[in-house]
């Protein structure tokens, strides 16, 4: 049946680390990545949610979606750091 509720943080921390885990040939890997998220998702709900995702970053390259200013330490812009396309993409090269 599957869950078609939102995403918990810990399932997202969970789908995170078994998408670096189970590479692109993985056997079995959509699978294996939806044992890992659990809470009853299927393996639909979590290709589709990879592919949210991919979209989601696209939409960020291309500058539809600006990047976030993080404040410093300071509490001020001057320390604002932006990702550069290559920390903003490494979970990608998974593809």
């Amino acid at each position: 049946m599957g869950s078609n509720s939102s995403w918990t943080g810990k399932q997202n921390k969970a789908f995170e680390n078994a998408l670096a885990i189970h590479e692109q040939d993985t056997p079995d890997r959509w699978e294996k990545i939806t044992r890992a998220v659990g809470g009853g998702k299927t393996v639909e709900e979590v290709k589709r949610h990879y592919e949210m995702l991919v979209e989601d970053v696209k939409q960020i390259e291309s500058g539809q979606v600006p990047f976030p200013c993080y404040k410093s330490g300071g509490g001020n812009k001057k320390g604002c750091k932006f990702m550069d396309e290559e920390q903003g993409l490494k979970f990608l090269k998974l593809q």
